[in-house]
């Protein structure tokens, strides 16, 4: 029987408290990937992606499990949130304009060849929608700033606000990478007063190193 590991129980990076912005260090970490645009309320892009991350995951684990013999839970739905003017994600809200990147973390042991496999298995019967679209690939952020926001994902606004314009520049730091969120809760079953989600920021010096 081999011990089964719960990354959510030992990598620091999913650790977070209401109420408390801190900084750490989030290692190089490899995750399943989509990238998609729009609304994720209505776009059905995010639900496909969502429906293809899942079974490659589970394949990826169970060949893990039972030919490497190293078992784990699959980590928590992520996401990367992005628009080309930032306004629209953390002032206006305005999601049609919103890109987004869906990732599930996986463990550092997996390689490309398992990862082919992974998705050729999960394609073998009923295919996932955006199985084409997957991909295995390194996120490095770095230093980040993060803190956990319970409630729904439009009442993150008040806490972006402080965690963008009070916190960060008041470490002397800067925005440096994408919005990440870890979404702790299950967001297509709890409701959105109950849900848990970690809100990430990487940031870097506020002035760049002399050359």
């Amino acid at each position: 029987m081999t011990n089964k590991i719960d990354f959510r129980k030992t990598l620091d990076a999913y650790r977070a408290r209401a109420g408390q912005i801190r900084i750490l260090a989030v290692p190089d970490l490899r995750y399943l990937m989509i990238d998609g645009h729009g609304d994720p309320n209505t776009s059905p892009a995010f639900t496909e992606a969502v429906e293809t991350l899942y079974p490659v995951a589970y394949k990826l684990k169970f060949t893990s499990k039972n030919e490497l013999g190293r078992d784990y839970v699959v980590p928590p739905l992520e996401g990367l949130w992005w628009a080309e003017d930032m306004a629209a994600f953390t002032t206006t809200r305005d999601k049609s304009r919103w890109d987004w990147t869906l990732m599930l973390m996986v463990p550092d042991w997996i390689d490309q060849a398992t990862f082919v496999t992974a998705v050729e298995r999960a394609g073998a019967k009923k295919q996932p929608p955006r199985l084409g679209d997957v991909r295995l690939e390194s996120l490095a952020e770095g230093r980040c700033v993060q803190t956990l926001h319970v409630g729904s994902f439009d009442d993150e606004a008040a806490v972006l606000a402080r965690l963008h314009h009070e916190f960060i520049p008041g470490q002397g730091l800067r925005m440096a990478g994408k919005h990440h969120e870890i979404y702790l809760s299950d967001f297509r079953k709890v409701a959105p007063e109950k849900q848990r989600t970690i809100l990430r920021q990487p940031v870097s010096s506020e002035t760049p190193a002399a050359a």
